[in-house]
């Protein structure tokens, strides 16, 4: 194979290859309008007893069967497991986050992968004075929650308007912390990333 520079198969070191998606900006716009509509799916997240979560593998079969299934009653909704004890656990590349009482929850590390975007909240709350910590959280605590909202790495955050189709908190897509946090996450990675998909609307 002919490059610049040579032939590749004459290259020493180590090939890396570079894969680019475009993000679906249209497609997601509504939810940075509306929220994210969360489903619980019926599959689990496996147990870190039989495989860590916390490695960063393409095996995503476990979370795209919950997605599947979420996908199937409702193409717009959001899947977010439950790990092996009943507890909220992670989505298909997003973990989420609740806030009760101006604190915020997340799940604990051992269930879910500790993503970038995950520690990059948890690093602003800390900056502007939120409680946050990690710890179980049931399905009671998500009904129950003042808000929700999820991060990803296309996201970066986006709130959550409704799980199992119960309404969050005041019905506000950004509540007062989601909102406080999102807008340090904006500055920090120095990018209005809420504009960039509302801007497809």
């Amino acid at each position: 194979m002919d490059v610049p520079g040579g032939d590749i198969s004459s290259h020493e070191g180590p090939t890396v290859i570079v894969e680019c998606t475009p993000l679906p900006l249209k497609a997601r716009a509504r939810v940075f309008r509306d929220g994210i509509d969360v489903i619980v799916p019926s599959v689990r997240r496996t147990s870190p007893d039989a495989l860590s979560p916390n490695a960063k593998t393409h095996n995503y079969l476990n979370l795209i069967m919950g997605d599947l299934e979420v996908k199937a009653r409702d193409p717009e909704a959001w899947s977010v497991t439950l790990d092996v004890n009943g507890n909220l656990c992670e989505g298909m590349g997003s973990n989420i986050f609740i806030v009760r009482d101006g604190a915020l929850i997340t799940p604990l590390t051992k269930f879910v992968l500790p993503g970038i975007s995950r520690q990059t909240v948890i690093d602003m709350a800390g900056e502007l004075g939120i409680p946050a910590r990690e710890d179980d959280v049931a399905l009671y605590d998500a009904y129950t929650a003042d808000e929700i909202f999820l991060s990803s790495t296309s996201l970066c955050m986006c709130g959550v308007s409704s799980i199992n189709g119960v309404k969050i908190g005041d019905g506000k897509v950004q509540g007062p912390i989601t909102r406080k946090l999102m807008d340090a996450y904006a500055a920090h990675v120095d990018f209005d990333f809420e504009a960039q998909y509302l801007a497809r609307l």
